[in-house]
């Protein structure tokens, strides 16, 4: 799911587009004029299961710590299936593997092969929660598939965006293509704001500045 917002706040909305490969999306959204990307999948992995940002992410969101999951070692970049990939995260940190973290491998291992050391001040890894979280002012104790936590989300994102009513309900019913949910949706958004925090200097940067193998910054931006 890729969302584009405008630089200039003046009131207009996102474009939104699915795409089947990250690769795909960050050239649309160059192509397009993109200055930087927010990508929520991780950037940058570990050889034994640490990364302050997580940890930092966790701590961030309090009682909604759980939506940032613990992002898989690198050895488990070569396993063939879950139980092979529960016995590479286990002989590198002592511990196994949880399904979601599983199911996002595919998506782990595209990033892991696209983003460069280079790439750093262009792409973001950044969360959505903490990208509400921001655009709130607080943690939205709200969970994002209810109907009060995606009430609050779209009021978050027309604010940020200067939308009005009309706007903001073509926004929430938007769906890009087949597979893509609501929530889909607003967090594409939310992490293209934080995107373009970033870009203006004004968003937040997690982490204690560590490198993976690669030299890639282990980070979590907002």
């Amino acid at each position: 799911m890729l969302a584009l917002v405008p630089d200039d706040p003046a009131g207009s909305p996102p474009s939104i587009s699915l795409h089947n490969r990250l690769g795909d999306a960050v050239d649309t959204a160059f192509g397009q004029g993109a200055a930087t990307i927010g990508i929520d999948i991780p950037i940058g992995l570990s050889e034994d299961g640490r990364r302050v940002a997580d940890l930092e992410a966790r701590t961030l969101l309090g009682p909604r710590r759980s939506t940032v999951f613990p992002t898989p070692v690198r050895a488990v970049l070569d396993a063939v299936d879950y139980r092979d990939a529960l016995v590479h995260s286990r002989a590198a940190c002592g511990k196994g593997l949880s399904k979601q973290a599983w199911n996002l491998m595919p998506k782990i291992r595209e990033a892991d092969e696209l983003v460069r050391p280079e790439d750093e001040p262009l792409l973001f890894e950044v969360h959505p929660e903490l990208a509400f979280s921001r655009l709130a002012g607080e943690v939205l104790l709200e969970p994002k598939k209810t109907p009060q936590g995606r009430a609050r989300r779209l009021a978050l994102l027309g604010a940020a965006l200067h939308l009005d009513d009309a706007a903001v309900r073509m926004l929430g019913a938007q769906r890009p293509g087949p597979g893509a949910a609501a929530d889909d949706v607003t967090d594409a958004v939310a992490v293209a704001l934080s995107a373009r925090a970033l870009h203006r200097g004004t968003g937040t940067i997690l982490g204690d500045g560590a490198q993976d193998r690669l030299g890639r910054t282990m980070r979590i931006c907002f």
